[in-house]
């Protein structure tokens, strides 16, 4: 029962480390090693000991793990090795699906294995685990349908697919769904059986079962299910194609089609009938089951030279042999006189159709001919379907009703004879037109405008388009009083000028009609300047004062100064959350210029409270928009140097050469392959940070130091009977490279500015991952932070730092403790882990 908790840290090369187990005899070892020369190893492993029952208390933010004497074998019974290095036992593949591979398999490699998953508690999200149980007897799942793999039934009979599990251990978790639509409403899934009750030709598709049980792919079967369904039966009277023909002739060839929507079509029988007898193949008369000039599923009838005896009616009877479904018949009465050529017209006065925008228009087009066919309508002009989302849609007397009429309908619109259900012959088309009136388009619809006083002012309406395009009247409104005199020529382009004064601002509106429709220019015309534009940007704004107070350093920027009057100064109003107003003043400025930053420092702002500021421009005759923003007092800030300014960092002018900062996008296609991040902390490639570039002209020992802002603490605290406020310095390190150097952390107090305490420090490679470093410091007064980068002995030396924060009291360490009692050390906010046997054995992944 004795474990060792491991915790990953990173350490130089070939370190020994031993670790006791407290009030234990005799003391139990453990002996760990880092093997440099292995490239997957990145992570020493430090031992620290405990008691497996007291795993969380004794042994917080470690991960417990197995006790190990070394790296090839396990002290332990029944364990199975995970080493974060050694491939040759396990793999894991990285993407959304995380997955453990056993490799050479022994007999005490047959366990229980948990894998978790979490995401520290971001937003309250609890961890979750799934245990599987690996034994001898483990296989993937297999399955065996009941039915074949294609289903043809009646409508309304109950239909039962199942699928039974003839392989799988542990056993499979089976499941049916439907494709592309989910399972009906009426089904049923019981014991791996799937119930459908009383289907329909809706129900048809593809069904699949799959059977699960994680242990290699999952096993899956389909059934195609087709419920059997019949209808729109319809009839072609095809006259002799050769000849060219349009009528019906003696002596000459005629073909009769017969064409019916089946589900499946290829099951479809048809049957001829002449006069009510049955029609057999004759030198006159020959039946064609699948027609290969026609639509796939359509019986033909040909009747060659056409003779006296062969007028007659002709019967067409579609079924299913066998199926409960009812067969559909169409009768087709065939003489010179009974079949004439079609004869499509548009009636006087329907050649044009004009609707207004939201209303109803019928379109007609006049058909006759024996028999006479169908009307099919189309766009004519457009390549679009119609607004039902067909290409065409069938009318059976000519007559197409479109409602909602909308101005996208507007156009031409083909009517033409169907070839079926009459004589299948060159279609017979016309053309109806259809216009759709509807009011002005107007541009702008609403337009600000800022003027100087007493300067005259245009505002201009654009007709952008408009049905009827001829204008019926024009009229000008000033909040909500029309300006008579005003008015223009409606046949002008719609437009207003006038000389702006301090009593005629306001809002103007230009209504024009078209007798269809009205539609409005609006214009808010003032001569007050253009609010304010805060900067949010500001490095480190906030300042400590005395007696408990802080500063704000508030800047802003403004929009589009010369539009109105000059702006003389701005009136600042501050209150707190609770809307208690502090005070409200004027602040005198110089005229502003356009993207120019104004500054006004708050003064007087008590810790930790936070304040609503509202500010306004001034000019000689009025006073701008209020716009206002929150300001919280935040000790916490972490510098990711995002921002060109960085955040208030500066390069000291007393070192050898200077920080860079870069992303992935900006660094030098040249670079060292070797050395240096190729993405921020955070794994963004598009993320900047601050590194040493370590080639010439740099030579060993040359430095570069980076200075932080100032940290004010003159006005805090420490604990009792210390004068002194701690702080914490983080920040992550990226140290790769034979030739790194050395990275150093001084503390520069303001009093003793020339003077600074090395507070950390680390030599070498350190690996190609992002580091955290959490350093605690007692400042005796105001202080910076100094980062002082050495250049190694070679070109493959890059140092770099991202996400740097500086917060008041001793650093807290984050980690995230599971259900078991195990931390996964990690730089990742997400995190998968398998775990055999409830902690024996374990990796973070």
């Amino acid at each position: 029962h004795i474990l060792c908790c491991l915790q990953l840290l990173t350490l130089p090369p070939l370190m020994h480390l031993h670790c006791q187990f407290p009030g234990l005899s005799p003391p139990h070892q453990c002996h760990d090693q880092r093997y440099d020369q292995d490239p997957h190893i990145q992570y020493i492993i430090r031992s620290l000991c405990c008691h497996r029952l007291n795993c969380e208390q004794d042994c917080v933010n470690v991960l417990c793990a197995c006790f190990f004497e070394d790296y090839s074998h396990a002290v332990s019974e029944g364990v199975l090795l995970l080493y974060l290095c050694d491939q040759s036992m396990f793999s894991v593949t990285q993407g959304e699906t995380k997955v453990l591979k056993l490799k050479n398999l022994r007999p005490k490699d047959f366990a229980n294995y948990t894998c978790e998953v979490t995401v520290r508690n971001v937003c309250d999200i609890p961890e979750s685990s799934v245990t599987f149980r690996l034994t001898n007897a483990t296989t993937p799942p297999a399955l065996r349908l009941s039915v074949n793999e294609t289903l043809v039934v009646d409508p309304g009979k109950d239909v039962t697919l199942s699928c039974e599990v003839t392989a799988g251990f542990p056993k499979p978790t089976v499941t049916w769904s439907r494709y592309p639509n989910p399972l009906p409403r009426n089904s049923l899934v019981r014991n791996g059986t799937l119930t459908l009750r009383s289907v329909t030709p809706a129900d048809s598709g593809f069904y699949n079962c799959t059977a699960v049980n994680n242990v290699g792919n999952p096993a899956k079967r389909n059934v195609n299910l087709l419920v059997r369904s019949m209808g729109n039966l319809t009839f072609q009277i095809t006259p002799d194609s050769n000849k060219d023909s349009e009528s019906i002739q003696m002596g000459r060839d005629l073909k009769l089609s017969c064409h019916v929507d089946a589900q499946p079509q290829d099951k479809v029988n048809y049957t001829w009938y002449k006069n009510a007898a049955l029609v057999y193949n004759s030198d006159s008369l020959i039946v064609l089951r699948s027609d290969p000039d026609m639509a796939p599923g359509t019986s033909s009838l040909e009747i060659v030279d056409m003779k006296f005896r062969d007028q007659a009616t002709y019967s067409c009877v579609a079924n299913f042999p066998g199926s409960t479904v009812p067969e559909l018949r169409v009768d087709v009465n065939i003489t010179q006189s009974s079949v004439t050529p079609p004869i499509l017209t548009v009636p006087a006065g329907g050649q044009v159709v004009s609707v207004r925008e939201g209303g109803s228009a019928d379109l007609v087009c006049l058909v006759d001919g024996k028999p006479r066919p169908p009307v099919l309508w189309s766009r004519a002009d457009k390549d679009l379907p119609m607004p039902t989302g067909e290409w065409a849609v069938e009318t059976r007397n000519g007559r197409l009703r479109l409602t909602n009429v909308t101005r996208d309908l507007l156009g031409s619109y083909r009517c033409q004879t169907a070839p079926y259900n009459g004589l299948n012959i060159k279609p017979r088309q016309a053309q109806v037109q259809l216009n759709v009136q509807y009011a002005p388009v107007l541009d702008p619809v609403f337009q600000d405008v800022r003027s100087p006083n007493y300067q005259f002012v245009t505002l201009r309406c654009l007709i952008q388009k408009s049905n009827p395009a001829r204008v019926a009247s024009v009229r000008w409104v000033r909040n909500g009083e029309p300006l008579s005199s005003l008015t223009p020529d409606p046949q002008e382009k719609p437009q207003l000028k006038f000389k702006l004064d301090p009593s005629n601002n306001g809002t103007y509106e230009c209504r024009v009609s078209n007798g269809v429709g009205s539609s409005t220019c609006t214009f808010n015309v003032s001569s007050r300047p253009y609010n304010a534009e805060f900067y949010f940007d500001t490095p480190n704004p906030i300042r400590i004062q005395k007696v408990n107070n802080y500063s704000y350093n508030l800047q802003w920027t403004q929009r589009d100064p010369a539009a109105t009057d000059r702006i003389i100064g701005y009136w600042v109003n501050v209150r707190t959350m609770n809307q208690v107003n502090m005070f409200s003043k004027q602040i005198d400025k110089k005229e502003p210029v356009k993207g120019g930053l104004m500054s006004y420092t708050l003064t007087d702002l008590k810790i930790p409270v936070s304040y609503e500021i509202r500010l306004a421009p001034i000019t000689t005759y009025s006073t701008g928009d209020y716009v206002s923003r929150t300001i919280q007092y935040s000790e916490h800030h972490i510098c990711g140097f995002e921002d060109e300014r960085i955040c208030g960092f500066s390069q000291d002018r007393s070192d050898k050469f200077d920080w860079t900062r870069q992303n992935h996008l900006t660094q030098n296609p040249k670079r060292s392959s070797n050395t240096g991040p190729e993405m921020d902390r955070s794994g963004n490639k598009e993320g900047y940070y601050m590194y040493i570039e370590a080639s010439r002209p740099r030579v060993a020992g040359d430095n570069a130091r980076l200075l932080s802002p100032l940290y004010n603490v003159t006005a805090a605290r420490g604990p009792k009977g210390s004068g002194r406020l701690p702080y914490c310095v983080s920040f992550f390190y990226h140290m790769k490279g034979k030739h790194i150097g050395s990275l150093n952390v001084w503390l520069r107090v303001k009093s003793i500015a020339s003077v600074g305490d090395r507070v950390w420090t680390l030599d070498g490679n350190q690996g190609p991952d992002w580091i955290q470093a959490n350093i605690n410091v007692n400042p005796s007064g105001p202080f910076q932070v100094m980062f002082e980068a050495i250049r190694g002995s070679g070109y493959e030396g890059d140092i770099a730092i991202d996400d740097v924060s500086v917060t008041k009291g001793k650093c807290k360490q984050e980690n995230s403790v599971s259900n078991t009692g195990t931390v996964c050390m990690s730089q990742c906010y997400c995190r998968v882990k398998f775990i055999q046997d409830a902690g024996l054995g374990s990796v973070c992944i």
